[in-house]
């Protein structure tokens, strides 16, 4: 499958299953993953894209509930991802989580990069292991870039193994899904281990669990659960092992991982949203507009209402 026939699945789907959310002046599409439609039997797939098809690349805002790993052969302009502008260039890995909201400023004169999408459920099942996404740093991530600049020789290897991928996706033997996930396994071990040496995270093969489970539960609970008692309370851990295991993995106390956390929540709804503050504190489970804005402030410098004025006037860096 080729972009273009891709955004022609894009599009059926959108006949089915699209859903509109309004926001700002905008109307943000909410794509859905789906195998019936697309032609493959796995929530699993591989698109190619070139200057041929590039302008089939929509500029308009979306989310949806796949994950995205983007490998840029050539080309030039940039992806905007949630709120954060990232040049496009050769030899450039995109991460681009399920939800995330994104839009494509794309030169089309020359372009050429190969699109890994898949869903979570999916991988996790796939892969019997209900932390296989969240072990991955760098989706969920809000605190590093979205993105890992490679060789060329890593961005030549890695082509190989998606086209390999892709040939058993469209051709399917009766022992396919053995190679899928094999290579598979490989591919996205590999970014893993590129991007915690980068970040210089301290192990990106660990296979305890706590930090891990924590990570998918704050995506899940961010919005009401904030205390880090919250969190030890549903994982029957001490908040000692607990801060322990998510320091070592992650770089950050408990404490600090879900202020991040909630902070960015709350800058996507200020980006993209027209939320009152009165509204968000409720959305937040803040028991006063005014202890949002503080957390707000004390976090950023800035409160809520300077921080969206500065986005939408593109003062912020």
């Amino acid at each position: 499958m080729n972009f273009k026939e891709w955004i022609e699945c894009v599009n059926k789907m959108n006949e089915e299953a699209l859903i509109f959310v309004f926001s700002k002046a905008n109307e943000m599409k909410h794509i859905k993953f789906s195998k019936t439609l697309c032609g493959v039997d796995f929530l699993l797939n591989v698109i190619d894209l070139d200057s041929s098809t590039v302008s089939s690349l929509s500029e308009e805002l979306h989310t949806a509930d796949f994950f995205q790993v983007v490998f840029v052969k050539n080309g030039s302009g940039a992806v905007v991802l949630d709120g954060q502008k990232i040049d496009l260039r050769a030899n450039r890995v995109l991460f681009i989580s399920q939800h995330q909201k994104y839009q494509w400023q794309v030169d089309t004169n020359n372009f050429e990069a190969t699109f890994l999408v898949f869903q979570e459920d999916f991988l996790n099942d796939f892969f019997a292991d209900q932390y296989f996404t969240y072990r991955l740093l760098y989706f969920y991530q809000n605190e590093l870039p979205l993105f890992l600049d490679l060789t060329s020789y890593a961005i030549i290897q890695h082509a190989e193994q998606l086209s390999e991928i892709k040939q058993e996706l469209t051709k399917p033997l009766s022992d396919s899904v053995h190679l899928i996930r094999s290579i598979l396994y490989y591919l996205l071990a590999k970014l893993n281990r590129s991007y915690s040496k980068h970040h210089e995270f301290a192990d990106s093969g660990s296979t305890e669990s706590t930090a891990f489970q924590f990570r998918k539960l704050a995506e899940k609970h961010i919005r009401t659960c904030q205390r880090v008692e919250d969190y030890t309370d549903l994982m029957k851990v001490s908040r000692i092992t607990l801060n322990k295991l998510v320091k070592r993995q992650f770089n950050q106390t408990v404490s600090d991982f879900l202020k991040s956390r909630l902070l960015h929540e709350i800058k996507m709804e200020l980006i993209y949203t027209n939320k009152t503050i009165d509204q968000l504190a409720i959305d937040f489970n803040f028991s006063e507009p005014n202890h949002l804005s503080r957390f707000f402030k004390t976090q950023t410098r800035s409160t809520p209402t300077e921080f969206r004025h500065d986005y939408q006037n593109g003062s912020l860096s």
